[in-house]
């Protein structure tokens, strides 16, 4: 296992990206629950100079490949604080200027990889399990923002975008999701291999079954939605993360 970067004494979060935070959606619970430390270790001198900042928790943790990662395109004003020990996750990039990371204490994602792309958000509130190969994508401003207790089955994924244009022949309108808003309220489960895209609402207590597709739409809470694309099919539900009779 890779050596964790060495942060550097500091106060905590400069006010600005305190405040950079609770606008993306921070809860501020979570801001006060630790004393962020600045890391410039493994970044390159590029980074500082341009106004990016990566903050660490005390007892928090990201491989050196992950960092490295960080530093791949030559972007501004970046903001990225983890306050979990995140050994297990595959990369983290960011493909433009002012873009916004916030993975909060307990979050897990084995194999998984996290993409945020020009002025886009990805919020993830403590705690996330993600099982295994998790794929959250934000771009062209979009946003995905998670509220704790999150249970993701292996090969979740998550994007505002589908990547690609798609047009309507006759109009020249665009048809498919462009800078998307992803909203996961409480005590959400996704099920294995379900995709999450476009402007999506899906409220606390939800259960989203096996191989679902969920876009472009509000699920209520204490539901169960599945299929393609997903539908209602239970309500008044609860879940627990016990496998017990």
């Amino acid at each position: 296992m890779s050596a964790a970067p060495v942060p550097e004494p500091a106060p905590g979060l400069a006010p600005a990206h305190r405040a950079r935070l609770r606008a993306a959606g921070v809860q501020a619970s979570s801001l006060d629950a630790s004393s962020w430390l600045l890391v410039t270790d493994g970044l390159p001198a590029w980074w500082g100079e341009r106004g990016n900042a990566l903050y660490l928790a005390p007892d928090a943790f990201l491989p050196e490949r992950v960092v490295a990662g960080l530093g791949v395109f030559p972007v501004r004003d970046v903001l990225v604080v983890v306050g979990a020990h995140m050994e297990w996750l595959t990369s983290m990039h960011v493909g433009g200027d002012a873009a916004t990371i916030f993975l909060d204490r307990s979050c897990v994602l084995t194999a998984g990889e996290i993409y945020c792309g020009g002025d886009s958000t990805i919020v993830l509130h403590g705690p996330v399990v993600g099982t295994r190969g998790a794929i959250v994508d934000a771009r062209n401003g979009g946003s995905i923002v998670a509220q704790a207790d999150q249970l993701w089955a292996a090969d979740v994924y998550l994007a505002t975008d589908d990547m690609h244009r798609l047009d309507d022949v006759a109009t020249g309108e665009r048809i498919n999701p462009f800078g998307a808003d992803i909203r996961l309220g409480r005590h959400v489960w996704l099920g294995r291999d379900v995709v999450v895209t476009g402007h999506v609402d899906i409220g606390e207590g939800s259960v989203i079954g096996l191989r679902s597709l969920v876009r472009g739409q509000k699920v209520p809470a204490n539901t169960v939605a599945a299929g393609t694309p997903a539908r209602i099919v239970r309500e008044g539900v609860t879940w627990s993360h016990d496998d017990v009779p």
